[in-house]
């Protein structure tokens, strides 16, 4: 028996892992949109087989196993994220220290199948999502350990037209419907990016350059981020292979409490954090003297009232500019 499965039976095609902290509404909607997955069949958690005389019966069907992992939610948003997986047939994996990557790391650890495949709690799949995934993945040289497709938005609130087009990204929207190779940082036509929303790796990968690092990823309020662009540079460098299919789509939904300025103002300045604990990675962060120089004449832009949309643009450079030297004088814990 190899990974929780019976002697005999196939493993799935492909392990599906959604991390969630206190949001099984959504959770539920995701769910709903992997039942409505066409030419795959969703097992029950598989673990529960061992010793069930009526376990899923062979199929033509290719197999998705759905693992969820409860990320330190309350209690009483555990009982809701257990009935919900109870219902789908999905695993539950429940951890009590929260972090992402943390997380993520404990669905890598639970997954059986060869490919495993990643979906905010807040996207949903379209229909054709798992097919396609598969299909592409057949067609991968041996060299590739991951794949990312479309996020479309789901706007819970419209786009402010203060918004700058620059940084819709930070929104997690990638549209391009397109097919390329990503490795070495390639650029992709329309800001196409692979994105924690919507991504596969190939779990022996994966798991060899050691998952995704805990000390990036979000932990509750704290934005940080920059796991995935770890993982992925950690996995060229083993001279692994990195790719991107327009056609494996999610809708991923944009809450209106973060297309406020504020938000925004506070999604830059954690991405400079980010950005320096990267390159602490790596020795001393290379832009905390122009990052420095820069709030020398930007400082005046931090005190700006927080719900204001004038000068949005300026004060996020500020804000990155500040996220990136704290993130290069502290430790996460501090930053």
């Amino acid at each position: 028996m190899a990974d929780g499965f019976i002697a005999g039976f196939e493993p799935p095609a492909l392990s599906v892992i959604i991390c969630t902290h206190a949001r099984p509404a959504y959770l539920e909607a995701c769910l709903e949109g992997l039942s409505r997955q066409q030419g795959v069949r969703l097992l029950r958690d598989t673990h529960a087989l061992i010793g069930d005389p009526c376990p899923d019966p062979p199929s033509a069907l290719p197999a998705l196993e759905v693992v969820v992992v409860d990320s330190a939610s309350p209690h009483a948003a555990q009982a809701s994220i257990a009935r919900l997986a109870a219902a789908s047939g999905a695993r539950l994996v429940r951890t009590s220290t929260p972090g992402l990557s943390l997380a993520r790391n404990l669905g890598l650890k639970a997954a059986s199948a060869a490919w495993t495949a990643w979906l905010d709690d807040d996207a949903v799949p379209e229909p054709d999502w798992a097919q396609r995934l598969l299909a592409a993945i057949e067609t991968l040289p041996d060299e590739a350990v991951a794949i990312g497709g479309r996020i479309l938005p789901e706007w819970e609130a419209p786009l402010p037209a203060w918004w700058p087009d620059s940084l819709r990204g930070v929104l997690t929207i990638v549209e391009w419907d397109g097919q390329g190779e990503a490795t070495g940082g390639a650029a992709l036509p329309g800001g196409a990016a692979i994105y924690g929303a919507n991504m596969a790796f190939r779990r022996d990968a994966l798991r060899a350059v050691g998952g995704f690092p805990e000390d990036l990823g979000r932990v509750g309020d704290r934005l940080l981020s920059g796991e995935e662009e770890e993982v992925l540079m950690r996995l060229e460098s083993r001279g692994g292979r990195v790719f991107y299919d327009g056609s494996v789509t999610v809708r991923h939904s944009i809450q209106a409490g973060r297309l406020r300025p504020a938000w925004l103002v506070s999604r830059l300045h954690w991405q400079g954090a980010t950005d320096a604990l990267r390159d602490r990675r790596r020795g001393w962060p290379k832009r905390a003297p122009g990052a420095a120089a820069k709030l020398v004449v930007q400082a005046p832009l931090l005190a700006w009232p927080s719900r204001s949309a004038t000068l949005v643009r300026a004060r996020c450079g500020a804000a990155y500019n500040l996220g990136y030297l704290r993130g290069t004088l502290s430790g996460r814990q501090d930053t």
